[in-house]
């Protein structure tokens, strides 16, 4: 456990669950998800500070809709339900669920009543919050009152604080639901008691002793990428076992403009560790000849990684016994390749849940494997990295690779490795890289008739992709000044070569990911 204290969420496969979690950890408290089939008996020996019931996409009439322990409702643990889990709460205490005569999706303003209540304490009388559902809480279980109500929703909470038992209809994790974090912080402070114990620096006061018992006098084996992620975990090792980590940097030629050298120059300058270089981009290249799949790319480049980081480690492990592998995995990818509950595959590169094949290790060390991005940032901060390596672009295992549309050249890497460059130079130079979560250029693979000093041109288009988002779950379209991106365009057509077209992506997460392949 990473803290004293602790919130469940019960995950019945909402999208929003754990967006619930990151505002948990924002208000200061330690959470975990964890699947709605949970059973009560395995949270008995040590009790959370507090229950969330996660929404979901189900209707909880259905035959087959998602069901938790109903004794998970007996444990006397504050428990919050949250749409879904209001609704399937109810239903099990003897309430009425009806689909509803309307359905109610989006922006709702409802209105609280007149009775106190620790959940709402602070909240106007009248609020606007985000609905997203087509069933209705018609009558509540016994002993429950009514907290609020909207237009098509007579009840759109409750509560029953005598069992600590409390549900809102809307969603309070997202941002349109103006008092949302107010009603979660009241949750987590007036009902369960929380002390404001989670943190970053408590996070890396507590794993720097745990990594030390962990691995004691073995050594330890990571592949840096250059990331963000990847780094953090650098140093946070570094920090506990200084030279038992040897970390391995492969460059298998898709990596952005100067990237190389100065990963190189910061890891040999800031860290006590063994750092060794290798050069595999021409079998890298070489892998990939003729292949367009996107899929089939990641594959490649995640079976040849594994290849080239298995000879190193084969050649360390003949001078020393190296037990452990450590990955920069962080949360959104063990959520995003599947590895949690009711996760699609949207990531396959990532080796979460395992060691890669034909590596022979003891044991896999993920120290951020709980963090969201931010979290990761703060801990890189607080451990003192470099402003360039913490504030780092994310970028993925794959590189430059799949911002290639197609066949991926040589040729074609340049344009994009190019284009990469000047928008985060111009992005830089507007003051705006902080504000911007992730940005990056495509190579799109698609070819469009121009003029260039008068003569008639077929060349390549590039896109720019920017995104705002507080977690990479969820993203919204970064709206770049006119001027900048006018600057972007303007020097990516005349300074990167072949091309003659710039177009700006202006799709959401979902229904498109950051990435375009």
């Amino acid at each position: 456990m990473l803290d004293n204290q602790r919130v469940v969420i019960l995950n019945f496969g909402g999208q929003y669950c754990q967006l619930i979690a990151r505002r948990v950890r924002e208000a200061g408290v330690y959470c975990e998800v964890l699947p709605c089939t949970t059973p009560a008996s395995s949270l008995r020996s040590s009790p959370p500070i507090g229950l969330i019931l996660s929404g979901s996409p189900s209707s909880v009439l259905a035959p087959s809709a998602p069901s938790a322990d109903p004794a998970l409702l007996t444990l006397g643990v504050p428990t919050l339900g949250i749409c879904y889990g209001m609704q399937w709460m109810s239903h099990h205490l003897g309430g009425s669920i009806e689909p509803g005569a309307l359905r109610e999706y989006g922006r709702v303003s409802i209105q609280l009543n007149k009775n106190l209540c620790a959940l709402t304490e602070s909240i106007p009388a009248t609020t606007s919050c985000w609905m997203s559902h087509t069933d209705l809480v018609t009558h509540t279980p016994p002993g429950f009152s009514v907290l609020a109500s909207s237009d098509n929703c007579p009840i759109a909470a409750i509560s029953n604080p005598s069992l600590n038992l409390f549900g809102v209809q809307f969603h309070p994790e997202v941002t349109h639901t103006d008092h949302g974090r107010t009603l979660l912080h009241n949750f987590l402070y007036n009902i369960c008691g929380a002390s404001n114990s989670w943190s970053m620096e408590a996070f890396i006061q507590r794993t720097i002793p745990e990594l030390r018992t962990l691995i004691g006098s073995s050594r330890v084996l990571l592949g840096l990428s250059g990331g963000v992620d990847s780094a953090v975990t650098a140093a946070i090792l570094s920090r506990a076992i200084g030279r038992q980590l040897t970390c391995v940097y492969v460059d298998h030629g898709f990596m952005r403009e100067g990237e190389t050298s100065e990963v190189l120059a910061a890891f040999t300058h800031n860290f006590d560790l063994h750092l060794i270089q290798t050069d595999a981009s021409d079998l890298f290249f070489s892998r990939l000849k003729n292949v367009t799949d996107p899929e089939l790319k990641r594959k490649i480049i995640g079976a040849a990684f594994v290849e080239v980081f298995a000879s190193e480690a084969s050649k360390l492990s003949s001078l020393h016994n190296i037990e452990f592998l450590a990955q920069g995995t962080t949360y959104p990818d063990v959520i995003e390749s599947g590895h949690a509950a009711g996760a699609a595959v949207i990531k396959s590169h990532h080796n979460v849940g395992g060691l890669p094949s034909n590596i022979g290790f003891n044991g896999l060390i993920e120290p951020l494997r709980m963090l969201f991005k931010d979290e990761v940032r703060s801990v890189g901060e607080k451990l003192g990295l470099p402003e360039s390596i913490v504030w780092r672009q994310p970028f993925p295992g794959p590189g430059l690779a799949i911002r290639c549309l197609g066949e991926v050249t040589r040729d074609k890497i340049s344009i994009v490795r190019s284009s990469d460059a000047i928008l985060r130079d111009e992005i830089s130079k507007a003051g705006l890289a902080r504000s911007i979560q992730q940005y990056l250029t495509v190579l799109t693979g698609v070819r469009s008739v121009g003029v260039m000093g008068d003569e008639r041109t077929y060349e390549n288009a590039i896109a720019i992709r920017a995104v705002t988002t507080d977690d990479f779950m969820t993203s919204d379209w970064a709206r770049i000044p006119y001027d900048v991106l006018a600057r972007v365009s303007s020097r990516i057509v005349n300074e990167s070569p072949h091309v003659n077209r710039v177009v700006y992506d202006i799709t959401t997460k979902p229904p498109a990911s950051i990435e375009w392949e």
